[in-house]
């Protein structure tokens, strides 16, 4: 496998582990960047970005990143809090009335970022269509009544996540969330990151698909037993209401939308970079940094059905879990994506890590592909 881009020699043994991967004849594409002290030691890419197989992945090839458009929404979030605009710890109803019913008059922007509001799905069966209805979605969940009250657990909110966060931004903002991503991050930053994708990028997206074989481990099988035996299970619900979350990431109506819990497009260096400004200070002052990358919720997860840790909308290292470490310091930070993409911060070591891939893993946390670069990096160092 030909693999593309600039290594430093010191880290000639994580393009190695890199290069490795693509021993798996499924492969398809990947990226991976690092950047240590704010400096670029890696930034490598090699495969293919198209569905059949003819397309090479290139140094501008972007692909839908999943979930770890989370912690990009929690820090514009937190930069609104700075601002005096949010407070983490008010109701939510004071920015959209709405919201109070149903007994969510005391849930606050703290326990949505951190999944704790009650609210990872939808009791009742939507249309296909409502996926990219805005309002039908955020009308939806300010009538929805939680499934477990405040103080009781946390549960992973793969989807409503965008809609409930991403509403906070829009009224506060008066513009979309992927508008408030891209001017406060992505533009300054110079990131090639994107919640809401123009038409004319499309044609450097990645086509993503699924492996097939592996059923990943004991974590990824207990969710699917439940998806697949419990339809009406919170669990079920959380991935398939509305029933189109699983089939559109190749569809040009989700690329287009503004869905900041899962619908970012960006690089391996997008998420390098994002994470580098975290720790230099660029995105966030350090008092709301040291909130974001602080535990809130922590044990066994009521979507999931995993142990998990959460920040404010990042998903913080668990070093004796190992479906749930990133694999390097224990105070690292960041967030998986759906199928192996991975961006995070490590604060003890001063390094930012993104691994993109668009052949998707059936794992529930991390991937093990970005675990291994992330051990053989930290040996590097």
């Amino acid at each position: 496998m030909q693999v593309q881009g600039y290594f430093d020699l010191r880290f000639e043994a994580v393009k190695e582990a890199f290069t490795a991967l693509f021993d798996n004849p499924q492969e398809r594409g990947m990226a991976l960047c690092v950047q240590v002290g704010g400096e670029t030691v890696l930034d490598i890419w090699a495969g293919v970005a198209d569905k059949d197989g003819l397309q090479p992945w290139h140094s501008d090839t972007i692909l839908n990143l999943f979930s770890c458009t989370k912690t990009f929404t929690a820090v514009t979030a937190l930069q609104l809090v700075g601002e005096g605009k949010l407070e983490l710890d008010a109701p939510v109803a004071r920015y959209w009335p709405e919201f109070a019913a149903a007994g969510k008059d005391k849930i606050t922007l703290r326990h949505l970022l951190s999944h704790q509001a009650g609210l990872p799905a939808l009791h009742q069966m939507l249309p296909a269509e409502a996926l990219y209805d805005w309002s039908a979605m955020t009308t939806a969940l300010a009538a929805e009544q939680p499934w477990w009250q405040v103080g009781e657990g946390h549960g992973y909110a793969p989807i409503t996540y965008g809609w409930l966060v991403g509403e906070l931004l829009r009224r506060v903002e008066g513009r979309g969330p992927g508008e408030s991503i891209g001017a406060r991050i992505a533009k300054p930053l110079g990131l090639d990151f994107h919640v809401g994708l123009d038409d004319a990028e499309f044609d450097r997206v990645a086509h993503i698909s699924r492996g097939k074989g592996s059923v990943g481990d004991a974590a990824a099988q207990r969710l699917l037993t439940v998806m697949m035996s419990d339809a009406e299970a919170m669990s079920t619900r959380a991935f398939t209401n509305p029933p189109s979350i699983m089939t559109s990431t190749n569809k040009p109506e989700w690329r287009r939308m503004q869905q900041p819990a899962a619908n970012g497009h960006g690089n391996a260096r997008s998420l390098a970079g994002f994470y580098s400004a975290l720790l230099d200070g660029s995105l966030l002052e350090s008092e709301l940094l040291d909130e974001l990358a602080r535990e809130h919720a922590v044990g066994n997860d009521k979507t999931l059905l995993t142990r998990t840790r959460f920040g404010l909308g990042c998903m913080l290292d668990q070093p004796a879990e190992a479906n749930a470490t990133y694999g390097m310091g224990p105070r690292a930070f960041g967030h998986p994506g759906a199928g192996g993409s991975c961006g995070f911060a490590d604060p003890d070591r001063d390094v930012a890590f993104g691994f993109v891939v668009n052949n998707l893993g059936p794992f529930v946390l991390m991937d093990p592909r970005a675990q291994q670069l992330a051990r053989v990096l930290e040996d590097c160092l």
